[in-house]
């Protein structure tokens, strides 16, 4: 949905101000980011019209915004990049193939599965929370589940709901703590500390 308002602060020198909608409701974040024209700047006063969004913190942000006057830029969606799906069913594969070899318990691959739908959800969940601004689900336990042995299902949840997919610093934690998972999987496994006779 798109509302008009009117730039009510801006800040040139760090790039970001406020917008007060013309009707009702409370004023929005604007960063320079989410203006579709940046070879001007806001004036304070001016009309803009955008849409609503919310950081991941939950508070509200201008998104599209466009000067009063200007057409509006239609961007195409982004479709979800392919190579999580791809890693996760490789993944999938390898493990499968341990355990029809009788190289890998079954337990290993349904523990997997089981913690994977589990961390899907939980982002999910988080990801409803944040558009409705409620009380969010900490960053250190969405990564404690990954490590556990959630990622693929966080892999695929940042990738197809577009959430956590964009913060730097949250990703490098992510991947480091899959990559320990995956180094801990192998560890146990040339230990022979994963009995086959216990679930497969």
């Amino acid at each position: 949905m798109l509302v008009k308002g009117k730039i009510t602060q801006w800040d040139d020198d760090k790039g970001f101000g406020f917008i007060q909608p013309l009707l009702k409701g409370e004023r929005v974040f604007v960063h320079i980011k989410a203006l579709q024209n940046r070879s001007r700047r806001p004036v304070i006063g001016e009309v803009v019209t955008y849409a609503i969004a919310k950081d991941e913190q939950g508070r509200l942000q201008a998104q599209q915004v466009t000067f009063d006057g200007e057409k509006r830029k239609i961007k195409a969606a982004k479709s979800a990049t392919k190579w999580p799906l791809w890693f996760v069913l490789v993944f999938a594969a390898v493990l499968s193939a341990a355990v029809a070899m009788a190289k890998l318990p079954l337990y290993v691959p349904l523990l997997y599965v089981g913690l994977s739908v589990f961390t899907f959800m939980a982002y999910w969940l988080d990801k409803r929370k944040a558009q409705t601004g409620r009380w969010r689900t900490p960053e250190s336990t969405l990564q404690f589940m990954a490590l556990l042995g959630g990622w693929p299902g966080a892999l695929l949840a940042q990738s197809y709901l577009r959430h956590k997919s964009q913060k730097r610093a949250f990703l490098m934690v992510f991947y480091f703590g899959t990559l320990l998972n995956l180094i801990a999987l192998v560890w146990l496994h040339s230990q022979h500390l994963l009995p086959v006779g216990i679930g497969g």
